[in-house]
C-alpha cells in the first residue's frame, strides 16, 4: 500500500511538472468567488449582506470561463499564453462587474494564474548526453 502510495505521488509530481499547475490552480480558484459570490446570501453579525446584482449573468459566465481556462492550463498546454491572457482579461472584467471580482479573491487569483500562466515554460527536453563506446586497443 505504502509503495503504490509512493509510486503514485511520484506520478503526480511527473505530471504537474509537464504542465502549468499552479497557474491552472489559481485560474479555477479565481472562477470559484466569482460564481459563490452572486447566488448566495450572507450573514454578518445578524445583517443580511446580498451582493446579488443585475451582474449575475456576467459573473456566472465570467466564473465559468475561468474554471475552464483553468482545466484548459493543465490538459491543453499549448494555449497557455492565451489562457493566461484570457484569464487576465476576465479577472480584470470581473472587478466591475462580479461584486468587485468576487471580493478582490477572484480578481487576484485569477491576476496571478494568468501571470503565471503567460510566464510558463515548459521544461527543456535536451537529450542526455549517451555513452559512447570505447574502442577496443589490442
Amino acid at each position: 500500500m505504502r509503495r503504490r502510495c509512493a509510486e503514485a505521488l511520484r506520478g503526480f509530481r511527473t505530471w504537474r511538472g509537464e504542465r502549468p499547475f499552479w497557474a491552472g490552480l489559481f485560474t479555477h480558484a479565481a472562477g470559484v468567488p466569482i460564481l459563490y459570490f452572486a447566488y448566495v446570501n450572507l450573514s454578518l453579525a445578524g445583517i443580511p449582506l446580498a451582493l446579488s446584482t443585475s451582474a449575475g449573468a456576467g459573473s456566472l459566465i465570467i466564473g465559468v470561463l475561468l474554471i475552464v481556462l483553468g482545466l484548459t492550463l493543465w490538459f491543453h498546454q499549448e494555449v497557455r499564453v492565451f489562457a493566461g491572457a484570457a484569464a487576465l482579461l476576465l479577472a480584470l472584467v470581473s472587478f466591475p462587474v462580479a461584486n468587485l471580482g468576487g471580493l478582490l479573491l477572484g480578481l487576484l487569483s485569477g491576476l496571478i494564474g494568468g501571470s503565471l500562466a503567460c510566464a510558463w515554460t515548459p521544461p527543456s527536453t535536451a537529450a542526455q548526453p549517451q555513452p559512447t563506446a570505447r574502442p577496443e586497443t589490442s
